[in-house]
């Protein structure tokens, strides 16, 4: 009977073994199909990143069928290979621009990181811990060619869209005081009502008027402001400390690598 119990517990402690050298082959990193990590980042959907963001506001975001996610643009784009940098999927869920610049959203729980060309600001600080930032822009003047606008002296009496709870809103307000500011959710709703006439101009990120300017020749850019503006993830406040660590660090190697500037001329080298 003894000689039995050796062979049982040798052949148990082989089993083991044999067992642990299989995890260690199939675990960690890079190896990994995406949708396999992510168990140390608390997320709301194991395996995948679950990313909040208002859309449209092209070129950041954008509807597309043909993205597995459903959505592309630089910040999906973006948060799309840091996410398999991570082995994990993306999931972006389309939400009203002003409750997640506010961390109402985030604090909620229904996304692991908000993605909507949101500036840095100490304001938004307060509710919201930011990734290092990913991209430097500017704010704009938008509209008709015809319409006698040159600059932003030229906005007392005029109606001007802004889109509610951003800079460009708060850049108007301090700016063009004689101004009727009129708040949208979006601009899903902002160049529809330019195109039809409701307001006589957008003041927003410099990108986005970009991408008007170059849909539809009647319209125009005429002036820029450099604001200092940066723009960075957001993460509900105090809560996933791991989750931007590892983000901050996927970021850093997409910069290195020069997956990063791959990612950036797609959408911001002229062509």
């Amino acid at each position: 009977m003894q000689r039995r119990r050796h062979l049982i517990l040798g052949l148990t402690i082989a089993a083991t073994a044999s067992l642990a050298l299989a995890g260690c082959a199939s675990g960690g990193g890079g190896n990994q199909e995406p949708g396999a990590g992510g168990d140390e980042f608390d997320l709301v959907e194991a395996g995948t990143l679950t990313v909040c963001s208002d859309v449209p506001y092209p070129p950041f975001e954008v509807e597309d069928t043909s993205a597995e996610s459903g959505y592309s643009g630089f910040d999906i784009d973006l948060l799309d290979a840091i996410a398999k940098k991570l082995d994990l999927s993306l999931k972006v869920e389309d939400v009203n621009f002003d409750a997640l610049q506010s961390g109402t959203i985030l604090v909620a729980g229904q996304c692991d990181i908000g993605a909507s060309a949101m500036t840095i600001t100490e304001e938004r600080k307060a509710n919201i811990d930011f990734s290092d930032p990913y991209y430097d822009s500017l704010q704009s003047l938008l509209v008709r060619t015809d319409s006698g606008i040159e600059s932003i002296d030229d906005l007392d009496g005029k109606n001007v869209g802004v889109q509610q709870g951003t800079t460009g809103e708060s850049y108007a307000t301090e700016n063009a005081p004689g101004a009727q500011l009129v708040q949208y959710p979006s601009d899903g709703e902002l160049w529809p009502a330019m195109q039809a006439g409701q307001i006589d101009a957008i003041l927003q990120d410099q990108p986005v008027n970009l991408e008007h300017e170059k849909a539809d020749s009647a319209y125009k850019i005429v002036e820029e402001y450099e604001t200092d503006e940066s723009y960075g993830f957001a993460f509900a406040k105090d809560e996933k400390d791991a989750l931007l660590e590892a983000v901050n660090g996927a970021l850093a190697e997409l910069k290195d690598s020069g997956e990063y500037q791959t990612i950036y001329d797609e959408y911001f080298t002229a062509k």
